[in-house]
């Protein structure tokens, strides 16, 4: 069974960071291209995607919004996807998933709970 357990979101102010952790389970992850979503409250467009990492952790893409304040980077050895996230602003609020595949094509996993990042002042 597909398992993607996401953590480290937490409350922080406008202009600080946060590292998203997921770990992967139940699939062969290093055969996988990832990605991050995002759902803000409200939304009437689901998932908005933020960012994608190749399988081999060699190429990545971001959403321009987040380009230059993100990174996306993966440990295949032990099964985990990450999202390193700076420079956060009021609009990065949103509960954060991670998805199998790239792009916009990406699928959540079933049940997916997220992992809620808000960013007040």
């Amino acid at each position: 069974q597909v398992q993607l357990v996401e953590s480290g979101g937490d409350s922080v102010q406008p202009g600080g960071s946060l590292r998203l952790s997921c770990q992967a389970s139940g699939f062969p992850f290093g055969a996988y291209d990832m990605s991050w979503v995002r759902v803000r409250q409200g939304s009437r467009t689901g998932p908005e995607w933020v960012a994608s990492i190749k399988r081999d952790g060699r190429g990545t893409q971001y959403w321009p919004a987040v380009q230059g304040r993100f990174t996306i980077t993966r440990d295949n050895l032990n099964n985990t996807l990450h999202l390193q996230m700076n420079s956060l602003k009021l609009e990065d609020t949103a509960v954060y998933y991670c998805a199998r595949g790239w792009g916009i094509g990406a699928i959540l996993a079933p049940g997916a709970q997220g992992t809620q990042v808000t960013v007040s002042s």
